[in-house]
């Protein structure tokens, strides 16, 4: 399977019915594709946080989902168990994703052989259980009582740039790797001692998601995952390695001929300078999920700026699109447009134009859908380009200590 099969939005299936569709109307294989799009935009996912107080559970969430522990709308965090009931944090991007803050197994609102059903199993699609020391017997019963019930879980050991910071503190001949590895191990260990086999650990600092292991728990989940929640996931992940960002460019970029096949049946506005027709509000539309997608707009740039503690200037002075911390207007797209020598830039669009007569659109209609292809493609660039070099900048001091 190729990238842009494992990101595609529409399974083989759904391009056969949207080709009857197409044979008995375009207008009703326009729509249906439209309703696969949104359908893919307001996936839901529920992801199920749960572990003692003092785990880190709320960070966590926080850190996921972009927002420093003291913004509105934060979980809230302390030394003690602060969640009483089952709390729900939406992404502030992506709000059909929701992080659910579960309390501890065994407090005594949540006994253990009552928890699943108490904070409402069914509604998640999988359940990360953390511990900032080992996992004790309650963690243990939950994975096993997950399990039973035909669900994931995963361990996440937290707090672990505290575990290296007090480790090189007292020790001189200090190991990074090392220190590492017997934390993973000791973990291991302790979980199969009591009954779990195979367990696998994730090591993950909130504080630097970009260090240790969180990347292998985004390898893992997305490859778990249904391929219908995804790009839900994806969409959600801070940007925080270079392939999280080069996966999003990838899942946006496989949606890009649908979009374009819709636009080749509606009515386009006319792009000054540009040789065929374009669908202004449909690109508008796009670019603004792009944005928002890979963390650019204004309020993602000022939460990264707090948590970095690189300036909002700096951060916005590194990218050069003009797309990012503002909003996106048919004037703002067409000036970029207009300024830029778009036919030695812009993406070849042969593989679109042989979807829309496979499909069945009649080649009068493809010119506007090409154009749109395109310019997507070459906006898309644009938005991932800047992506990578705020990523960059923000990492820049951590990189250098």
């Amino acid at each position: 399977m190729d990238m842009e099969d494992q990101w595609d939005v529409i399974t083989s299936d759904e391009v056969t019915e949207i080709q009857e569709e197409m044979e008995k109307s375009p207008d009703k294989g326009l729509a249906k594709i439209k309703e696969y799009l949104e359908k893919q935009k307001n996936t839901p996912l529920n992801i199920a946080i749960t572990g003692e107080s003092g785990s880190g559970k709320s960070t966590f969430i926080n850190a996921f989902r972009g927002i420093n522990d003291s913004d509105e709308g934060a979980a809230p965090t302390g030394v003690v168990e602060t969640t009483a009931v089952v709390e729900s944090y939406p992404h502030p991007n992506h709000p059909s994703v929701r992080l659910w803050d579960l309390p501890g197994v065994g407090t005594p609102n949540f006994p253990a052989d009552e928890y699943l059903e108490k904070v409402g199993f069914e509604r998640f699609d999988f359940f990360i259980i953390i511990a900032a020391c080992r996992f004790k017997e309650n963690d243990v019963k939950l994975a096993l009582d997950i399990k039973r019930m035909g669900k994931k879980f995963y361990f996440l050991r937290s707090k672990i740039d505290s575990d290296i910071s007090n480790e090189e503190k007292r020790k001189r001949n200090f190991n990074r790797q090392k220190t590492l590895d017997d934390i993973r191990e000791n973990c291991i260990k302790g979980l199969r001692d009591q009954g779990i086999e195979a367990p696998q650990v994730f090591l993950v600092s909130s504080f630097e998601l970009h260090l240790f292991d969180f990347h292998l728990l985004e390898e893992t989940l997305e490859r778990e995952l249904p391929a219908h929640k995804r790009n839900a996931f994806l969409y959600a992940l801070p940007n925080i390695s270079k392939e999280i960002i080069k996966k999003k460019k990838e899942a946006y970029q496989a949606q890009i001929k649908y979009h374009a096949l819709f636009s080749s049946g509606v009515a386009a506005v006319p792009v000054p300078g540009l040789s065929s027709a374009v669908d202004l509000v449909l690109v508008v539309g796009v670019v603004t999920q792009y944005v928002n997608g890979f963390g650019l707009d204004k309020a993602s740039l000022r939460r990264l700026s707090d948590s970095s503690d690189v300036p909002y200037s700096e951060l916005v002075s590194v990218m050069t699109s003009k797309l990012g911390g503002t909003t996106i207007t048919p004037e703002l797209i067409k000036k970029l447009l207009s300024q830029l020598a778009l036919e030695g830039a812009l993406i070849a669009a042969e593989e679109v134009s042989r979807f829309f007569l496979f499909i069945g659109i009649p080649v009068s209609m493809i010119l506007s859908g090409v154009s749109t292809y395109r310019i997507l493609n070459f906006l898309l660039d644009l938005v991932a380009e800047d992506a990578q070099r705020v990523f960059e900048k923000a990492v820049e001091k951590n990189s250098e200590v």
